[in-house]
């Protein structure tokens, strides 16, 4: 019985974070509380959540999904971007194998990113990325999300969840080692002090080169925690964390002639092609944090919860990379082959970034009831002022000048690189790049949001309101820039006896446009606004979950594509996306399976195809975890599809593909072996092509293997 409730929990659990008070009926109360227990160590919202609320998802007419640790696991994933590729409406690896940070696309818009429900990335390249090994699981909140965060996109969030003190001791030590020579050592150690006091140590050293030729990737993470519990109603943790990596970038901009379309005599660029150059590339970052989470029980209907953090971070940033020079499809030669058989100039890039954050949010709950109906109210205040900073120079297709009627370069062609036969060694010296370096003004920003939620149960009924205020100013220099906004949800949804909840929501978002019309005033924040309606299946007698949904989003106040220049803006733009999710798990035996689907129609205010957004997506993951005589044994198996995508401007057109992934592991006693293969069969493809001219190699194959030894 255990076992089985367990299993059925952990399947539940694993997308939907729900608690199963209602399934464990048919257990005794003894097996009841065991597997309760069980439970909780799998995925499930809390009020740190992305949802701010540990309401369970079959009474909340959101979608939201969760990646947990076990998942992340499971399917080998090595950085945040891979949890992303098993989600219906999310485009993970957008732009294919990367190093300097983590693409995602949800519901076909670019989503800000959460750590413990406070925003950790400001903009790019100015920051490190956050290491999977500290999380305790991935939530992707699709749809607007300003009712609850302020500023945002209509597409939604990412909240990651960082590895917490637990009180029972825990301790394990890992070490991995596969493809491209990935090595990486991890301790995670957790336990109770005393009866107030818990802890947790995650550390984590990596070193590894990568699939791009020169690209090497070091990592170090050191993030202690306490927590201590005076009473049981009070908890206050602190959360210390510092990251620095050491790398070059992935990215290598390689041009579409040669990847997308064929080269000079039918030649492509291999995808391991390095076009940078060793002695100049780096992405060097650094990130120190401190977050501050407190909860407080004040009697049976009031609550409150407290988060605040301190960010401290910096990237140094060089690179260079093939120029594209426009023309006919972004070619070079009129014929439609590169300079010189292949020879392209290049462009020299360098950005030193900074980004520090002073971020509160103040929460209060109350819970009562007005005759019948139930409330579970939520209140809060939240204060952010993030400085982000850079200086660099960009130097533009070094050597090359453009001459009407002549695609040929002019002189001064000692930097560029032959696409098919790299040398390297040969870039721009420090005098000449240095006079170009150049300082930009800080920019400043300050949000304050107040809101206020009311989650009410009448019956079967569940209607939720929310609204925000948020007040904005933003300074670059001497110019300073005001906005405000008003932001609403609402959702209704009802849960028949047999495990249906069909379900209606709205919901808006606001993110503030820095910059004038062109007669002195401020530009309007782009709005969002979307439409949801679905249903949500729990059977009463079967381990299985399934979510259904349909949406529609409209983000406006986008530049008008009528405008002519020098004119003033209009603001008239439109964009839409409408799409329908599929989402399903289940436990049959012995056997955990999990699948999704998305179709997604994109138009821009240009009215093209939304850039790097696939039409249609599928994936389905089944693992198995025998009992009996081969208990300990696990194996998994997935495969990915994603649809063809577009450049932004549907010119070129991506080709879709299809990928495996293998899993396989064994535990006894104390020790756990695993090996994950991702993309099995080595296919070369391309996440997508932009417009502008370049395309990015997906990621290849690797095989990594795992041991684990844990003790008390």
């Amino acid at each position: 019985m255990y076992r089985k409730t367990a299993a059925w929990g952990s399947a539940i659990a694993l997308s939907s974070g729900l608690t199963i008070a209602k399934e464990l009926s048919a257990v005794t109360a003894e097996d009841a509380d065991t597997a309760m227990e069980e439970v909780l160590v799998f995925g499930s919202l809390s009020n740190f959540s992305a949802l701010k609320s540990d309401t369970p998802i079959m009474e909340s007419a959101r979608s939201v999904s969760i990646i947990t640790q076990q998942q992340i696991l499971e399917r080998g994933a090595l950085a945040l971007d891979d949890t992303f590729t098993y989600s219906a409406g999310v485009t993970g690896e957008a732009y294919g194998f990367a190093t300097r940070g983590d693409w995602v696309f949800v519901r076909g818009l670019e989503v800000p990113q959460y750590q413990d429900s406070l925003q950790s990335l400001f903009g790019n390249y100015n920051n490190t990325r956050p290491h999977i090994y500290t999380l305790e699981q991935v939530e992707i909140l699709k749809g607007p999300a300003s009712v609850l965060y302020g500023q945002g996109s209509p597409g939604g969030m990412v909240n990651v969840v960082s590895k917490r003190p637990q009180t029972e001791s825990a301790h394990k030590v890992t070490a991995e080692y596969g493809s491209f020579d990935h090595a990486q050592v991890a301790l995670d150690s957790t336990g109770a002090i005393n009866d107030q006091w818990s802890y947790r140590f995650v550390g984590v050293y990596r070193d590894s080169d990568s699939q791009v030729d020169e690209v090497f990737y070091k990592n170090t993470v050191i993030a202690p925690s306490v927590t201590w519990s005076p009473s049981t109603d009070t908890d206050i943790t602190v959360l210390l964390n510092y990251t620095e990596t050491e790398s070059d970038t992935a990215a290598q901009f390689l041009p579409v002639v040669g990847t997308l379309e064929p080269g000079p005599n039918g030649k492509y660029i291999d995808h391991s092609t390095y076009l940078g150059d060793p002695d100049f590339n780096r992405y060097d970052a650094e990130t120190i944090s401190a977050t501050l989470l407190a909860s407080h029980r004040f009697n049976d209907v009031w609550s409150m919860e407290f988060t605040s953090r301190y960010t401290d971070a910096s990237a140094d940033y060089q690179q260079a990379w093939p120029a594209f020079i426009g023309g006919d499809r972004y070619i070079y030669n009129s014929d439609g082959s590169l300079f010189e058989d292949g020879t392209v100039p290049r462009t020299f890039y360098r950005n030193d970034a900074t980004s520090e954050q002073k971020a509160v949010d103040v929460r209060f709950r109350a819970s009562f009831n007005t005759g019948s109906i139930e409330h579970s109210v939520l209140m809060g205040g939240q204060y952010q002022d993030v400085t982000t900073g850079d200086a660099g120079y960009y130097n533009y297709a070094n050597g090359y000048r453009f001459i009407p009627g002549d695609l040929h370069p002019e002189e001064n062609t000692r930097y560029w690189i032959n696409v098919f036969d790299p040398v390297y060694g040969s870039f721009p010296d420090s005098e000449f790049l240095d006079s170009l370096y150049a300082k930009r003004p800080e920019t400043d920003v300050e949000d304050i949001g107040l809101y206020i939620h009311d989650h009410m149960t009448l019956g079967n009924w569940h209607l939720t309101v929310g609204v925000r205020r948020d007040e904005t100013e933003n300074k670059t220099g001497g110019l300073v820039q005001d906005d405000d906004a008003t932001s609403a949800s609402a959702g209704l949804l009802y849960q028949f006896d047999n495990g249906l909840a069909p379900y209606v929501s709205w919901a808006e978002s606001f993110d503030p446009v820095i910059g004038d019309n062109g007669a002195g005033q401020p530009l309007k924040p782009r709005e969002g606004e979307q439409v949801e309606a679905g249903m949500k299946y729990q059977p009463n007698d079967f381990p299985a979950l399934v979510t259904l949904a349909w949406f529609e989003i409209e983000q406006t106040n986008l530049n008008d594509p009528m405008d002519l220049p020098g004119e003033i803006q209009q603001q008239a733009g439109k964009a839409t996306v409408e799409g329908i999710e599929l989402e399903a798990q289940a436990l049959l035996g012995d056997f955990r399976v999990q699948g999704a689907w998305s179709k997604l129609d994109t138009e821009s205010a240009e009215g093209f195809n939304f850039a790097s957004v696939p039409y249609d997506q599928a994936s389905a993951w089944v693992t198995w975890e025998p009992a009996g005589d081969f208990e300990g044994f696990r194996a998994g198996a997935g495969v990915r599809y994603v649809g063809k995508t577009w450049d932004g401007l549907d010119q070129f057109e991506t080709p879709s593909y299809t990928l495996g992934d293998l899993m396989l592991g064994y535990a006894w006693e104390n020790w756990d072996l695993s090996l994950n293969v991702r993309n099995i069969e080595d296919k070369e493809y391309l996440s997508t092509c932009l417009a502008r001219g370049d395309c990015f190699p997906g990621e290849a194959r690797t095989v990594v293997g795992r041991i684990t030894y844990r003790f008390e």
